[in-house]
């Protein structure tokens, strides 16, 4: 019997080709896809409603000067919200607070959650109770950990301060008295990225500990046989499996990063002076508080496409280094 593969100019019909459908087997595909539609249709419904019509109503809104979101008072301004967008300083001050607390929050939730991933990979004793608690402040509410940080940070009564305290760091922070870490304008934004890791750690690591449980034991177990070092077995091994779940998440992270809200309301609500402002907070300010909707549809069209652009060219980059 041959093995040779079928030509690719086989004609209709014959061995290796797959037969042509007739006229009722085309209208009985038609009529499941059709069927398969109508089964979609609830799931679709309600992403259209919630998703879709928001977003274009969004978009519309940016091109006016609606001061109530209602279109009756509104009129037509074509570009002007976008022009006024370029000499709003206090916008891209918003702006660069974003990207800072995005980078630093997602470099963070990264590497340290690829250092647990690694650890809880291991066959140690009760990993399944490591496993678990790891998982705690994934399954917290937004709003449930600003409160509870909030009362952390407290000037008077914070754990933080009071550890501090009995360990004789307390100078590092201050002039020795307690400090007060969300109203200083040189550590509130450090200690609300350090809230931020915390949160979205946990997601970070089950991704990638999901990566790891995929990457073959067999060829760590031959590198380490065949005397590879940790750091060596990490690098020939681990690290070419788990290269694109890394990717994936860290992509991922940043656009949940920098669209974060809830959390940074409820600890600063983007004090002081603004220096916790982030652009979904600068945004939410200028629609709910001043009543600005149109000039805020600007900043969040302007906004989603700032941010498409940066992904685009890192995730262009990072797959330019994938390909051979």
């Amino acid at each position: 019997m041959s093995l040779t593969a079928p030509r690719a100019d086989a004609a209709p019909g014959s061995r290796g080709a797959p037969p042509p459908r007739t006229p009722a087997q085309r209208k009985r595909a038609l009529g499941l896809d059709r069927g398969a539609w109508f089964l979609l249709l609830p799931a679709l419904i309600p992403i259209l409603v919630l998703s879709v019509v928001p977003l274009l109503y969004g978009i519309s809104l940016a091109f006016t000067d609606s001061q109530s979101g209602r279109t009756e008072s509104t009129q037509f301004v074509g570009l002007a919200n976008f022009a006024d967008l370029r000499f709003d300083s206090l916008f891209w001050d918003s702006f660069r607070i974003g990207l800072v607390w995005a980078v630093c929050v997602t470099a963070l939730q990264v590497l340290l959650g690829l250092g647990l991933a690694l650890l809880l990979d291991q066959r140690l004793r009760f990993r399944w109770l490591a496993r678990t608690l790891a998982l705690v402040p994934w399954a917290m509410p937004e709003v449930v950990v600003g409160i509870m940080w909030r009362l952390v940070y407290h000037q008077d009564a914070g754990v933080l301060n009071k550890t501090l305290g009995d360990l004789g760091l307390l100078g590092l922070f201050g002039n020795g008295d307690n400090v007060d870490w969300l109203t200083d304008l040189a550590l509130a934004l450090p200690a609300v990225i350090v809230v931020g890791v915390w949160a979205g750690m946990p997601q970070t690591t089950v991704v990638l500990l999901a990566g790891l449980q995929n990457t073959p034991h067999e060829l760590r177990e031959a590198a380490q046989i065949d005397g590879a070092g940790i750091w060596r077995r990490f690098t020939s091994v681990t690290w070419p499996a788990l290269r694109p779940v890394v990717l994936a998440i860290t992509a991922l992270n940043f656009i949940w990063n920098f669209n974060s809200f809830g959390l940074v309301y409820v600890l600063t609500q983007g004090g002081p002076a603004g220096e916790t402002r982030l652009p979904s907070l600068f945004v939410y300010e200028e629609a709910f508080t001043y009543g600005q909707f149109g000039y805020a549809a600007a900043m969040g069209l302007v906004l989603v496409g700032v941010m498409a652009v940066l992904l685009t060219l890192f995730l262009r980059n990072r797959l330019k280094e994938e390909t051979p």
